[in-house]
Order: C-alpha cells, then sequence, then structure tokens
C-alpha cells in the first residue's frame, strides 16, 4: 500500500482499541463516540481484508492477523512522534533569523533587539536587509515590511502609520520621491529612488524635500539634521512584523513578538 493511502487515523484507532481491548475505553481516549471506534475499525478491515477483532465470553480479543502487525505499526507510531519532537525542536531554538529593511533596523529595530538580547543572553540573530525575501529560500522566522497590512500572513503592526514632509536645513524647495510616498503631484523632482533608506540618505545630503515615516527620522529631527515641514499624516502604510502561520506559531517567535509589541 502507499503511503499516502495509508488509513492513518484508522490505525490509530486500531493501536487504542488493541491497548485496550475494549471500543468504549478507546472512544474515551481519542474523545469520540464507541460507535465511532467501530466505524474505523470496520473500515480499516474492508481496507485490510482481514479480520481484527473477535468477540468472546471473556470480551474483545485480537485475531492473530491483527496481533501480528501490531508492533510494527507501534514502532512506527513512535517513529512518528519522534520526527514531530524533531521537527518542532526549531521552536525552542535560540536562533532568530529577521529581514529589516536597514534604515528601520538602524533607528527603531536595533535598539529593541539589543535590550531584548540583553533579557536572554543565549540568543544569536541572523539580520538580511531584504524585507521582501521569500520565507522559506531564506530560512526566515520574521519580517519587518513598511505595508498597509499583513495580507496572507500572520502579522502585528509595530508603529503607527504617519509621514512627515522632512528637508535637511538649507535644502532647496525640490522634492525626492519614491514608490510608498511619492512627491506631490507638479512639484520639482530631481531625484526617483527606490527605498526609504535611500530617500533618508538623500535628504539628510540636502538634495530636496521628502516625506517618510516619522520613525525614521524622529531622531533625525530632534538631532538638528532634519526639519520637519508642517504636521505628520496618517496614512495607510506603516511597519508591519509578518511571518507565515507556522513561523508565527513558533514559541521563540512568539516571546519577540510579545516583547516588541509590549
Amino acid at each position: 500500500m502507499k503511503r499516502t493511502h495509508l488509513p492513518l487515523n484508522a490505525l490509530r484507532v486500531f493501536d487504542a482499541a488493541a491497548r485496550h481491548l475494549s471500543f468504549t475505553r478507546a472512544a474515551d481516549e481519542l474523545a469520540v463516540t464507541p460507535a465511532a471506534v467501530g466505524q474505523q475499525i470496520r473500515a480499516l478491515e474492508d481496507v485490510l481484508g482481514v479480520v481484527l477483532f473477535r468477540r468472546t465470553s471473556r470480551g474483545l480479543e485480537l485475531t492473530d492477523e491483527a496481533a501480528a502487525g501490531l508492533d510494527s505499526l507501534r514502532d512506527g507510531f513512535l517513529k512518528f512522534e519522534e520526527s514531530v519532537q524533531a521537527m518542532q525542536a526549531g521552536q525552542a531554538s535560540s536562533k532568530y533569523s529577521i529581514a529589516a529593511p536597514r534604515e528601520f533596523y538602524a533607528q527603531w529595530l536595533a535598539p529593541k533587539l539589543a535590550e531584548f538580547r540583553r533579557e536572554n543572553p543565549d540568543i544569536t540573530i541572523v539580520l538580511t536587509s531584504d524585507e521582501n525575501a521569500d520565507f522559506t529560500e531564506s530560512n526566515l522566522d520574521l519580517a519587518i515590511r513598511l505595508i498597509d497590512g499583513p495580507g496572507d500572513l500572520e502579522g502585528v503592526q509595530l508603529v503607527d502609520g504617519c509621514k512627515v514632509e522632512v528637508k535637511a536645513p538649507g535644502a532647496p524647495d525640490s522634492w525626492i520621491s519614491w514608490p510608498t510616498y511619492p512627491a506631490p503631484e507638479g512639484s520639482d523632482v530631481v531625484l526617483s529612488v527606490g527605498n526609504a533608506g535611500q530617500v533618508l540618505s538623500s535628504a539628510l545630503a540636502g538634495i530636496g524635500h521628502a516625506y517618510l515615516p516619522l520613525p525614521l527620522v524622529e531622531d533625525c529631527i530632534a538631532e538638528g539634521k532634519l526639519e520637519r515641514v508642517g504636521q505628520p499624516a496618517d496614512c495607510r502604510q506603516a511597519y508591519w512584523l509578518v511571518a507565515p502561520r507556522p513561523q508565527w506559531r513558533q514559541k521563540k517567535v512568539k516571546a519577540l513578538v510579545a516583547f516588541l509589541v509590549s
């Protein structure tokens, strides 16, 4: 019989019934009804073409055919358990693989990871700057992205969606534009770039005005490196911490997520 055709649920019911020699006690263990156990056993007997149990005056007994396969079956279930434990071992791992934009890492994430590591000195962190990297190919636990929601991923918003117009002291009235926060329509765009890090570097160099996420420029404004023009404006895009559901459910990931949003 092919692996894809193995009646694993019925075999699990058979194992329980064989251990207890009772459909009722097997049903209690599996949290189903005795009738459901009986149905699974009959279905398994139909698939295998053998009788597994016989009723006698002393109660339920295994047939010779059932007894012949029981030890191997239980060895198989033990292997399944070992396999699951091995796969779950990564959940307790102290190694984190995180993708985050360089500029957000520098301005927001790095200080928080430093604090998290002071509380958890055994952890190690592998960081990649490509926040859009594929989770499977890059073996990522988490990614931080400037998006308007997690989409098909699990996620939590780290900071409010808020943009602000900034410029370096003495910068001209020209503009730096980028896809997430384009320059105002009709403005004098002298530089178009691809990401927030390039915008920030260009604004600090005095090339012109730009819209940037407020968390990236708060320190620069406080230090006088950039000037705020007008008031911050709410926007849909925000920095989200995201991961596919299997990674999101890992204990180590839950611990880091809870720390970052606390």
